[in-house]
């Protein structure tokens, strides 16, 4: 808004012209001196479906008083939710990466369908976090993410649970260590209310990302879902949002290269869920930002893992709200001059909002960088015989381990969890589940039903995976993701047999076959795809390689691969 008299929503209300859109709007309590006021947008994924969300129509409400206390007016508009933990293990799985390319398209169309001065956007469960940044980053409009905040820890018999509890529940119930009964306890102890999941899964790990990128006003995201402080936030968050438009601070003066890297490194320093790595790839695609998986690879490495965090650790995000949050654990890579200070929507740089720290005496959850939790960095990329373009390796156990063994390949995560289910899968294994990438699932489902059923055995930690799939955020264990090509692409996890001898070198990045590839390829015809019809094959045909962001817009200089 270069003419500060102006602003983007005068398209639809000045002048005689607009008259009909003047009526039209007064008809939903629009007063004269509305149309010279902002209009704000405040998208919501409010659902009932999903605890993650569940909440997110009261959260609306102190927003809303946010923005008209500001002197905006705020319109309302919802968009959808596919909640990753009831989905999980089933055909609707497929629907969730899927979604976040809807919720950000549904995000733009009804932004700038209506010229909207600005936008809000209230989000929960997973694919929301980033498809809120990636419509930011993509308009380049003043905007604001508040993120609805984490569940409270269920407790059985003394002990906090989460969602990560449940899954892995019932594969000790298949394996016969743990009663039904027991089963049937967890499930109904394990989520109290609303929130989303409680570890650093993935919609945590994505909530901190926002707050490292600047696109969430530092401490906000913290604050668990029915924490009383929440409110308050809200309605600083919706005041916020006008001074940003007044202003015209717009999202990619937020999302560059050097907050992208500070995301990436607290998504990997914090244990989190390897799915930021897939997001934050999208979102650097929408704002134009040249980063690349070899980039998140270099950005892992500069510091080790320092949050004792679920699923691999201790605590919960409740814990790390009441140590000190995100500022406190942000303040620990600062220390270690690791951080790049830049800008964020609360007006403070980061270091300025660091300045403000404040630790919990004796907290145990958040340690310094020279003493961490595990000395090396959460992710680390993979390429080889199988990974030409890249391969995700979560590390949630020994960071320079090498496993060698025979392949036991699968065509879907259904195939393999009727399998391990039966006590199918043994010591030594590599599992390869294919078909499950972003074209050939389509949706590039997560395999957390597969992996948690193996830590409720008791073997995850003596068995590799390696899919063209996703992980969980509350996966563990040694496995790799993302793998690309993927095998619908004609990638090499379409040429293994059962039997081969796959060796992983963590420490030389490597994933290799003993086995003639070429030859096999010599020989190989590309199985027919099994259509599925609607949105799901319009994304098989639009989407790109997980190790591009597994995005369905291309700028125009670009080609999909």
């Amino acid at each position: 808004m270069s003419n500060p008299k102006s602003k983007r929503s005068d398209a639809i209300v000045k002048g005689p012209a607009h008259a009909p859109a003047r009526a039209m709007l007064r008809a939903t309590g629009f007063e004269t001196a509305d149309f010279d006021a902002p209009i704000i947008g405040l998208v919501n994924t409010w659902t009932t479906v999903t605890p993650c969300n569940m909440h997110l129509d009261k959260l609306a409400e102190p927003v809303r008083l946010g923005i008209e206390q500001a002197g905006a007016r705020a319109v309302d508009f919802n968009t959808i939710v596919i909640s990753d933990g009831i989905t999980m293990g089933a055909e609707g799985m497929r629907a969730s990466l899927i979604s976040r390319e809807v919720i950000a398209d549904s995000i733009e169309l009804a932004v700038r369908g209506h010229s909207l001065d600005g936008v809000i956007v209230l989000v929960g469960c997973d694919k929301t976090i980033p498809a809120a940044a990636m419509a930011l980053a993509r308009m380049d409009i003043p905007g604001l993410i508040l993120y609805g905040g984490s569940i409270m820890p269920g407790e059985r018999n003394g002990e906090a649970l989460s969602i990560q509890d449940v899954f892995e529940a019932v594969g000790a119930e298949a394996a016969g260590n743990m009663s039904e009964q027991e089963l049937g306890e967890i499930e109904r102890a394990a989520c109290p209310g609303a929130g989303a999941c409680g570890g650093q899964f993935t919609a945590n790990t994505m909530a901190m990302a926002m707050s490292m990128l600047g696109l969430s006003p530092m401490g906000a995201n913290d604050i668990p879902a029915i924490h009383p402080d929440k409110n308050a936030a809200a309605t600083k968050c919706g005041q916020r949002i006008v001074e940003l438009v007044r202003d015209d601070v717009c999202a990619r003066q937020f999302v560059s290269r050097q907050s992208i890297e500070n995301a990436a490194l607290a998504a990997s320093a914090s244990g989190g869920s390897t799915n930021a790595i897939l997001h934050l790839l999208a979102i650097a695609h929408e704002a134009g930002v040249a980063f690349d998986l070899e980039a998140f690879h270099e950005v892992a490495q500069r510091a080790p893992i320092i949050a004792d965090l679920k699923p691999s650790g201790q605590f919960l995000a409740n814990d790390l709200f009441l140590a000190g949050g995100t500022r406190l654990f942000a303040s620990k890579l600062r220390a270690a001059g690791l951080l790049s200070d830049t800008p964020t929507v609360s007006g403070n740089s980061l270091f300025a909002e660091l300045d403000q720290t404040s630790e919990a005496p004796g907290q145990q959850v958040v340690r310094d960088v020279a003493n961490p939790i595990k000395a090396s960095g959460g992710y680390r990329i993979l390429y080889g015989d199988l990974a030409p373009d890249g391969a995700v390796l979560k590390v949630s156990g020994e960071a320079d381990a090498v496993f060698e063994g025979p392949a036991r390949v699968f065509e879907s995560e259904e195939d393999c969890f009727a399998i391990v289910q039966q006590g199918g899968i043994k010591a030594g294994d590599v599992v390869i589940i294919r078909n499950e990438g972003p074209r050939g699932g389509p949706g590039m489902r997560e395999m957390l039903a597969v992996t948690a059923a193996l830590v409720g055995q008791g073997i995850i930690d003596d068995v590799a995976f390696i899919t063209d799939g996703r992980f969980s955020g509350a996966s563990k264990g040694f496995v790799i993701g993302h793998t690309a090509p993927e095998a619908a692409a004609g990638g090499p996890l379409a040429l293994v047999k059962n039997g081969d001898l796959i060796r992983i070198d963590s420490k030389a990045r490597r994933i290799d076959i003993d086995a003639d590839l070429a030859a096999r390829r010599a020989n190989w015809q590309q199985p027919k795809r099994k259509p599925y019809g609607g949105v799901f094959d319009k994304y098989a045909h639009l989407v790109s390689s997980a190790a591009k962001g597994a995005v369905t817009t291309i700028h125009s200089t670009e080609k999909f691969q």
